[in-house]
């Protein structure tokens, strides 16, 4: 299914929050705490799952909630539907002080990868999932960057960072080692896995954990300070 389409805006630097354009009967879903302020016009519906599956069948709004679950999040979201006439506005904010990065999947082969706590807001149709690693040691010993989300279809996301953001675009065959509470998201071609930190002397005194994440190229990934 096609994914809204949405317009927005981004204001702020250091506490930013996004401003997003509906036109009637568009739909934005959003994690629950987010919301910030809405013009009149706007109706909001707490929906089971990510809101891409409400039209599948019980069977499809569980798989999509419990792919959630697992990721820590809510079992439920928050849907805003423009039920006026003309255009109105819905503002969604960051958690803490960073940027927020707009996703068009369209642009990244529609899907994009990232942390499980960095989904803020999306069009109606965008499915959020999780993205299992392919690797069995990366799961169990991969600390805070082991369980990653999915964002796929072919709308508007938006993700949220700390402090300051990195873009960085590697070629292939390109490595980039990051500490994995710094990593945001990747986009789909980019593998990724983590690795342990050679050296007794760094595992003991090293003060950086024991394991951090392994990207390979190509594709454009995101880090935050």
């Amino acid at each position: 299914m096609k994914a809204h389409e949405i317009d927005y805006h981004i204001y702020g630097e250091e506490m930013q929050y996004v401003e997003i354009e509906l036109d009637p009967q568009e739909v934005v879903v959003a994690e629950a705490g987010s919301f910030m302020m809405m013009e009149n016009g706007i109706k909001m519906e707490t929906i089971f799952g990510d809101g891409s599956q409400q039209e599948g069948g019980i069977f499809g709004k569980l798989l999509s909630a419990g792919k959630r679950v697992l990721t820590g999040e809510s079992l439920f979201m928050t849907a805003y539907q423009n039920v006026d006439f003309g255009k109105r506005k819905v503002s969604f904010a960051s958690p803490y002080p960073g940027k927020i990065v707009p996703i068009d999947l369209q642009q990244f082969g529609g899907k994009f990868i990232c942390q499980k706590d960095s989904f803020l807001c999306a069009a109606k149709g965008v499915a959020v999932g999780i993205e299992f690693t392919k690797k069995l040691g990366t799961g169990l010993f991969g600390g805070e960057g082991f369980i990653m989300q999915k964002i796929e279809g072919d709308g508007m996301a938006f993700v949220h960072s700390g402090g300051t953001l990195a873009r960085k675009e590697l070629q292939a065959g390109e490595v980039l080692r990051v500490d994995t509470g710094c990593l945001v998201g990747f986009t789909k071609d980019v593998d990724y896995d983590i690795e342990f930190v050679g050296g007794i002397k760094n595992t003991l005194f090293g003060g950086e954990g024991v394991f951090f994440a392994t990207l390979r190229g190509p594709g454009i990934v995101y880090i935050q300070s």
